[in-house]
């Protein structure tokens, strides 16, 4: 009897060890579960406010939840001391017309025909018939009179070989490349607008005419921004024949530059940069790994973002959001008084002396939390310590990479709207002509009549003009 009560014993000992074993996985396996469930809640939740997911990506519920400034009770339109702008007055391409009035507008007297000194100027604008220029060469052929030999006369230098002249070769580029246009669409505005019967085949060729014209100026203008001391960079997705690649911008105050390569990997962006010289506005991204740290500035806006999906969990991450966006926000403040001349930058230097250490304080305690996405996150900040502050030190430097989104805008609505190019041809003039059109438009140029110009050279085997002004 005392053998099998010792048994029993023993097996039930053993069971319970096995169940405390079974019970110890499952409460293990459950703590797995729920910091995956708390992960995908995270996800789910993500939007352009948390994240860096483009606007174009939320659902509707979060468009509705972006709210925005309160009302001001104020009327729309220009308020009390806002300094109103008008249209400018264009030299008159007809003789003005003279208009007096017949009588006085209380009596009804009626009025001489006297001229006013200074009247009021009114103006309209219109377009005259648009009818195509075309212009002919005869080529003839001639029979040698000693062999027989038939010769036939050849082009002169400079007159194009297709259809398409300088300023048709321009306009196409503008209106495909910058203006997003597709070419079917282009064909019809083409002819519906400029009576201009053109295929499908000739606008292809012409964008690779434009192409080809202003590749020296916009290789010109790539070694320029890499000799500018402060330049912002960023990247976003394009396709090619429906294959992945990857649109870079590098762009200065004075020079954009576009790029489209295979892969966004350190090597590929690199490669993109003549020289490794000034200050780089960027994000978080590894593929910058490659400059110096003290000689970059990290986006805060990104860094906002993520704090802000930091304050939406629970616990002490959602504390240590909440503390890290009040603390961006009052640094923003400051900034913003440096930028519109209500604070000075010596003054900004002192308060942030102390705002930047509470920080880098607060990051420090969220990177030993251990709490998945959150600790890995602030670790990672951290690291990049050196560059978070460069914009205090050094006029000219922005806290956010705001220059590069905006300049990246267009050619998202272009991939939106195309899906990205078919060939090497499609993506080469890409980013050609929006290199052209957005550096000529920081510089206040005139798009067309350069692509004219340039498109002009190339026929004539000349340079193109440059992109580059002589003064910023």
């Amino acid at each position: 009897m005392a053998d099998d009560r010792d048994r029993r014993i023993a097996e039930l000992e053993r069971e319970v060890a096995d169940l405390r074993t079974l019970v110890k996985a499952l409460i293990g396996e459950v703590e797995g579960l729920r910091a995956e469930n708390q992960e995908l809640r995270a996800r789910l939740g993500q939007n352009s406010s948390n994240s860096s997911k483009p606007p174009s990506s939320d659902a509707p519920a979060d468009r509705a939840g972006r709210g925005g400034k309160p009302p001001t009770g104020k009327k729309r339109g220009g308020q009390p001391g806002h300094k109103g702008s008008q249209r400018q007055l264009l030299t008159p391409t007809k003789p003005s017309v003279a208009c007096y009035p017949k009588s006085c507008r209380r009596c009804d007297t009626h009025l001489p025909r006297r001229p006013d000194p200074d009247p009021i100027r009114h103006q309209t604008v219109d377009l005259p018939p648009i009818s195509p220029e075309v212009s002919e060469w005869c080529l003839h052929r001639v029979t040698c009179p000693d062999c027989g030999e038939i010769t036939c006369a050849k082009l002169p230098a400079g007159v194009p070989r297709g259809m398409c002249g300088p300023g048709l070769m321009a306009l196409i580029g503008l209106l495909t490349g910058d203006y997003n246009m597709s070419r079917r669409r282009a064909v019809r505005l083409l002819g519906d607008v400029l009576g201009v019967d053109i295929s499908l085949g000739a606008l292809s060729e012409a964008e690779e005419n434009v192409s080809e014209a202003v590749a020296a100026p916009v290789e010109e203008a790539r070694e320029r921004v890499a000799d500018d001391p402060i330049k912002h960079s960023d990247a976003t997705g394009w396709r090619q024949a429906g294959e992945a690649r990857t649109l870079w911008t590098i762009a200065s105050s004075a020079v954009t530059v576009f790029f489209i390569t295979k892969d966004g990997t350190m090597a590929g962006l690199r490669a993109l940069f003549a020289k490794i010289k000034g200050i780089l506005v960027t994000d978080r991204g590894t593929q910058f790994g490659f400059w110096a740290m003290d000689q970059r500035q990290i986006c805060w806006a990104h860094l906002v973002r993520k704090f802000t999906d930091f304050s939406e969990r629970s616990g002490p991450a959602g504390l240590l959001g909440q503390s890290l966006l009040l603390c961006a926000q009052t640094m923003f403040h400051c900034w913003h008084r440096v930028r519109d001349g209500t604070m000075s930058r010596r003054k900004l230097q002192q308060l942030m002396v102390s705002l930047s250490a509470l920080i880098e304080r607060h990051l420090d305690d969220g990177a030993r939390l251990g709490i998945r996405g959150v600790s890995g996150s602030c670790a990672d900040i951290l690291e990049h310590r050196q560059a978070l502050w460069t914009f205090v030190h050094t006029p000219g430097v922005e806290p956010t990479n705001n220059h590069a989104e905006r300049e990246l805008r267009a050619f998202v609505l272009w991939r939106k709207s195309s899906f990205g190019s078919q060939s090497d041809r499609g993506c080469r003039f890409a980013a050609r002509i929006m290199t052209v059109t957005h550096t000529l438009r920081k510089q206040k140029r005139h798009v067309l009549s350069y692509l004219t110009a340039a498109c002009q050279a190339a026929l004539r085997g000349d340079r193109a003009p440059s992109l580059i002004t002589t003064t910023p």
